[in-house]
């Protein structure tokens, strides 16, 4: 199949798979004598995991590492969830992050009274969080 039948197939866009190979993420596609890059049903299930991990969160590094477990029959399956254990790990920091974001932005949009007066604390509130860190203006 050409590449916009392996995009339809698999969900990932051309000119994402085109990128997956300029990162050595997936082999290049088999050319036509014309040039036209060719996959088939192997490529397609390759291009629907990637896919999968992506959604899941996972960096390219951690697909490609995947990908290298997945593709062989002698893996540890121990190396394979300590990949996943480590991203379980980045994504509960990550939403801790995000609810410290949240929490701080209800807390400053519920203090702005949203009027017309220039009082604003959530402009304060950022301002002041600025000069904790030591930032410049």
């Amino acid at each position: 199949m050409n590449i916009g039948q392996a995009a339809a197939a698999s969900g990932v866009s051309a000119k994402m798979i085109r990128y997956y190979e300029s990162i050595d993420l997936i082999r290049q596609g088999a050319r036509t004598a014309s040039g036209y890059r060719i996959y088939g049903d192997k490529d397609v299930h390759t291009l629907r995991f990637i896919k999968r991990a992506r959604t899941l969160g996972f960096s390219l590094e951690q697909i490609r590492d995947l990908l290298s477990l997945w593709q062989n029959p002698g893996r540890a399956s121990a190396d394979v969830k300590a990949i996943a254990h480590e991203h379980v790990m980045q994504l509960e920091q990550r939403i801790r992050e995000l609810s410290e974001m949240r929490d701080t932005l209800q807390h400053l949009a519920h203090a702005c009274a949203g009027d017309d007066r220039p009082d604003c604390p959530i402009l304060a509130g950022l301002s002041e969080a600025e000069e904790k860190t030591g930032a410049c203006h």
